[in-house]
């Protein structure tokens, strides 16, 4: 079968030492490579790229999870040719092991809690931080009526909180990897400033959502500070990302049933929550 992603040219496999013919690897946007011992992929924002490969590359080693560190060019660049790379860890994702990757989740940002807000988040400009300004009243909600028709109990339900911000990774689920012998791995670091657990929260959605989680995750979890809120956070998120990048006519009947319940949930929890 014959792929449409673009292949790393070989300017760029020799920029950061590869010989071995890239292989596709299935999953995220469908632009990732591996390529012998490093996997390769196109740099979606510069300005992110740079900040998070420094972050990752002078990050402590921890016992409780792993992280892809960056690999430098031959003449020790971050970036060739509009492509980053990164070593190849051992792991697989597995959804279904939704504690494990909410504690790794809270051990990574455990680790870097200390880091200043990254001066870029100002300047990105993509459907997902469309969907989080929304989410977090920095923009106001707009969206196709089927959209509005999920997010207008959420918004309802959305109150004020006090919380403080932080660096995250704001996308978990299927971003952490899994591997006999060795603690789970968190890739593909999606930087957003804002508290830790409105990040658990968008796990805590997308495996209630599409990974078969039952309610008692949220039971579980309820510890985590505001979580009712951090939840119709998060659906708002998702859910206005995905309007902008599909569209009105994105939405199926599958998806809008998959949201309805977790909507509900959420904003029950967000009501009997502490204000």
């Amino acid at each position: 079968m014959t792929s449409s992603a673009t292949r790393p040219p070989e300017t760029v496999l020799a920029a950061f030492g590869v010989t071995d013919d890239p292989v596709l690897l299935p999953g995220g946007k469908g632009g990732t490579w591996c390529a012998g011992q490093l996997v390769v992929k196109p740099v979606e924002f510069l300005a992110e790229t740079l900040w998070r490969a420094e972050v990752l590359h002078e990050l402590p080693n921890s016992v409780e999870f792993r992280v892809a560190r960056p690999a430098r060019t031959a003449d020790g660049a971050w970036v060739a040719d509009g492509w980053e790379a990164s070593l190849l860890i051992p792991g697989e994702p597995d959804v279904s092991r939704q504690d494990e990757v909410l504690r790794a989740g809270i051990a990574f940002h455990a680790a870097i809690v200390d880091l200043p807000r990254p001066a870029f988040l100002d300047q990105r400009d993509d459907p997902w931080s469309y969907g989080d300004r929304v989410a977090w009243e920095e923009l106001p909600v707009q969206a196709s009526s089927v959209a509005m028709g999920l997010l207008q109990p959420l918004v309802d339900a959305r109150r004020p909180v006090d919380l403080i911000s932080q660096v995250v990774h704001g996308d978990l689920p299927g971003n952490v990897l899994f591997a006999d012998g060795l603690p789970p791995a968190v890739i593909d670091w999606p930087v957003y400033w804002r508290p830790a657990s409105w990040a658990s929260a968008i796990a805590v959605a997308d495996a209630l959502c599409w990974y078969d989680a039952q309610p008692d995750l949220v039971a579980r979890w309820s510890h985590l500070p505001r979580l009712g809120q951090m939840l119709v956070r998060a659906l708002i998120y998702r859910i206005v990302t995905h309007d902008v990048v599909f569209g009105p006519t994105g939405w199926t009947s599958e998806q809008v049933n998959a949201y309805r319940p977790v909507i509900e949930l959420a904003t029950v929890c967000a009501n009997d929550s502490p204000g």
